[in-house]
């Protein structure tokens, strides 16, 4: 059996990345153009949501209509910016 103990421990870290995921990583009001993940847009004032998974959400305050960003961290990836973070 001691085999599995690695696959386990593995599925164990992914099953509680995925859970820290989609928690909020910061909230950011602002009227910027210049953010990273969305340079090229100019929406005015918005909300954006920034969650651990990389994954942006934006809201803008004229209109309410969301907007999503970011490059969604999976698998490894996620584990290891799961573990920096703990």
């Amino acid at each position: 059996m001691g085999q599995y103990n690695d696959i386990v421990e593995q599925q164990r870290l992914l099953l509680k990345a995925e859970e820290w995921a989609e928690g909020v990583k910061c909230l950011h009001a602002h009227s910027l153009d210049s953010m990273a993940y969305a340079s090229d847009r100019d929406d005015g004032k918005v909300l954006d949501i920034e969650y651990n998974s990389g994954r942006v959400v934006r809201e803008i305050l004229a209109t309410g209509e969301k907007i999503e960003f970011g490059e969604i961290l999976e698998g490894e990836r996620l584990i290891w910016a799961y573990q920096e973070h703990h």
